[in-house]
């Protein structure tokens, strides 16, 4: 007769409904504990025969079996591990681990809106009451002479203890499932929570509907194992088919020789790999298993860029695999998914604390059996140890990165569009990770060359050299004979150094904010494509950086070298694009042209500069400030999209060429009766080079090019 005992040693009046509520957003959890408790007890059984105190049966294979019954509204989970005895069951079971409820209500009162509070705590086995209204154990210790124990427990004030009917090493923790956790019966649910907890666990587990039919399997009889039950043997006739010979005659010929067959009841599949990937030495896996594993964890089947393999023992044990996916042009639509495992035990994804934020782009798994989890087991206790993790995972990365950089330049490059989004992000996230990458950051130029950063301002700063010398080679003679005479009033050379005029100037010049290197960016090679050629055709270059990601990148890498500074190719006529100053002629004409722009287009407050470009094909262009851009980019950032960029920054400025026809006509045909029209369309082919136009602006464009070409039709 079952032992009627008093309360269990806290108030569970008050614990259960607490784990119930706290617990129910995730109230599947209580696989992943009672699942792990099976582990613990496997594992301590091992050790057991390890030091010689425990000898397994004939036959003894670790395993946990869960039985769903979905008529009798039970699941079951049974462990062929260590077993408890009836004092074991009172410490470990009858005993939470808390001095009682007001102790717990006090550690957790801010936490109720938290994860599920159970794990290493004592409270792993208590998950169970979320989903049921009765539990059962059935135990047996593998001590010698051990009686099995029979408990339950209703969730209510009391249990039962009593002596039990188990008759194998192990334990039996049996669930009679609330009305609301019924899905958990179902044998296809279960498989689900089973496969998302409990994939890696070090123990094979098995899964089976109780009630079911036996299902069978053919196989070859020489692949019959001593665990399998043979139901019958035969022999499985020869194959054979009609052949026609060259003569025309006809003979069988056998194309498979008779075999011996078996069969066997199903052999159970384990639902869990015991020794998943990140568990080996990298040198040991292949590059196929890698992209297997890939596939099944993460159920992508585009093949990843590539990988890095974790694997450290000291100072603290992490092991794991961080895939590089192949990521999508848009930064908004990147999604990673970080799995973190505690010795093989699904913890949750992408926790922040150890896994960077940028690294979560990626997709990969960590395992780090010396996590210091909390008592829920899904988050971590604030530790500076989980910082030295996180930053040894950032380390391994840019080391990945760069040895990559530096060894096979070519397989980086490959890779660079790709995975230039997450490095961009990482630089400007994580300091430390920005410094271990700056040699190793890729620019793509217009010929579809990579380029570092220094190797894009030394091209740059070369070119402005050759400017520059051309731009000294034009000044006044009267500049070279200056050095001359000011040697000769003064008392020769060390003069220069003490307080006389040169050294002024040089004390001035120290003042100075030191000369910027421009490096030309594009962000549309369709859109600025009239930009792009003229760059071109001056022997100018520039880079490639169209992804979201790019702009505030670019701000970070200036902020970090000050002696850099990028610009969009349509930010400005750089002087390298124009013919030499046009002197007060080219003042006058374009005072005049910006009279004309401003009436013919209604807008008093138009930008607009006459220039001699070289290029004789463009007309006109846009250009507006590297700064005013950047706001604008800024503001559409944070939802100010509808306010006017001008309110910060310069407005978009109209550059004419004078050199060009049209210009040239509409300066002398100011009041002409097509001078109007003939502004309000350079206007349009400037703006659509610089961005796409309103609906309302390219109905109108459409318009006036129809009755353009109508007048050259002579209509």
């Amino acid at each position: 007769m079952a032992e009627k005992h008093g309360s269990l040693s806290i108030n569970s009046e008050n614990i259960f409904p607490i784990i119930k509520k706290w617990l129910y957003s995730d109230h599947d959890i209580f696989f992943r504990e009672l699942i792990s408790n099976g582990c613990d007890a496997i594992t301590k059984l091992k050790k057991l025969e390890m030091i010689g105190e425990y000898t397994f049966p004939e036959k003894y294979k670790p395993a946990i079996q869960v039985v769903v019954d979905d008529e009798k509204k039970t699941l079951s989970f049974t462990d062929n591990g260590i077993g408890m005895t009836a004092d074991e069951v009172e410490e470990y079971i009858n005993q939470i681990a808390f001095s009682g409820a007001a102790d717990f209500l006090e550690k957790y009162k801010d936490k109720t809106n938290e994860d599920q509070i159970i794990g290493h705590f004592g409270l792993g086995f208590y998950s169970a009451f979320m989903v049921a209204d009765e539990v059962h154990i059935d135990t047996l210790s593998c001590q010698p002479g051990a009686v099995p124990v029979h408990w339950e427990c209703d969730g209510g004030t009391e249990f039962s203890m009593e002596d039990g009917t188990k008759d194998t090493v192990g334990t039996t923790v049996t669930l009679f499932l609330n009305e609301d956790s019924l899905e958990f019966a179902n044998e296809y649910r279960a498989r689900e929570v089973i496969t998302k907890y409990c994939s890696f666990m070090p123990v094979e587990i098995f899964l089976s509907k109780a009630g079911a039919p036996q299902e069978y399997e053919t196989v070859d009889a020489s692949e019959v194992t001593e665990d399998d039950v043979v139901v019958e043997r035969f022999t499985e006739e020869a194959k054979t088919e009609e052949k026609e010979n060259e003569d025309g005659t006809k003979e069988v010929v056998e194309i498979s020789p008779a075999k011996e067959k078996a069969k066997i009841n199903k052999r159970p599949e384990s639902l869990s790999d015991t020794h998943p990937l990140w568990t080996k030495h990298p040198n040991e896996c292949t590059e196929e298993e890698y992209k297997e594993f890939y596939r099944k964890v993460f159920h992508d089947y585009k093949e990843p860029l590539f990988w890095i393999h974790l694997n450290m023992d000291y100072p603290f044990n992490l092991k794991g695999i961080l895939y590089f996916p192949k990521i999508n042009t848009e930064y908004d639509s990147i999604e990673g998914t970080i799995k973190l495992y505690n010795s093989q035990v699904f913890i949750a994804d992408n926790i922040k604390e150890v896994i960077p934020e940028f690294l979560m782009l990626l997709k990969g798994v960590i395992d780090c059996p010396d996590l210091p989890l909390n008592v829920s087991r899904s988050a971590l206790q604030n530790d500076g140890f989980v910082k030295k993790i996180s930053d040894y995972i950032t380390k391994k990365v840019a080391d990945k990165l760069s040895g990559m950089c530096k060894t096979d330049r070519e397989s980086y490059e490959k890779y660079w569009d790709d995975i230039s989004p997450f490095i961009k992000f990482g630089c400007i996230r994580d300091d430390k990770f920005c410094e271990r990458m700056s040699d190793y950051i890729l620019f793509k130029n217009l010929d579809g060359k990579y380029l570092t950063l220094k190797d894009c301002a030394e091209e740059n700063r070369k070119k402005a050299g050759q400017d520059g010398q051309a731009e000294a080679a034009q000044e006044p003679a009267a500049k070279e004979a200056a050095p001359q005479e000011e040697a000769a009033a003064g008392d020769g050379p060390a003069e220069k150094d003490g307080a006389g005029k040169d050294g002024a100037d040089q004390d001035g010049a120290e003042d100075k904010e030191p000369e910027k290197t421009v490096i030309y960016y594009v962000t549309d090679e369709i859109q600025q494509s009239q930009y792009i050629n003229m760059f071109r055709e001056a022997g100018l270059d520039a880079v490639i950086l169209k992804h979201n990601i790019d702009s505030p990148f670019i701000t970070h890498l200036e902020s970090r070298n000050e002696d850099i500074r990028f610009q969009r190719i349509d930010a400005d006529v750089t002087e390298t694009l124009k013919e030499e100053d046009g002197g007060q002629e080219l003042k006058a004409l374009g005072e005049k042209l910006t009279g004309v722009f401003r009436k013919a287009l209604g807008n008093d407050k138009l930008e607009v500069k006459t220039e001699l470009l070289k290029d004789e094909k463009v007309a006109s262009m846009m250009i507006l400030s590297e700064d005013s851009r950047r706001m604008q980019e800024m503001m559409r950032m944070y939802g100010m999209g509808g306010m006017d960029a001008s309110m910060f920054g310069a407005p978009a400025t109209l550059v004419l060429n004078a050199k060009h026809p049209l210009v040239k006509y509409i300066s002398e045909h100011e009041e002409g009766a097509d001078t109007a029209m003939m502004c309000q369309q350079l206007y349009d082919l400037a703006m659509l080079a610089h961005k796409p136009l309103s609906p309302e602006e390219m109905t109108k464009f459409i318009a006036r090019s129809n009755e353009i070409m109508l007048k050259l039709a002579g209509e």
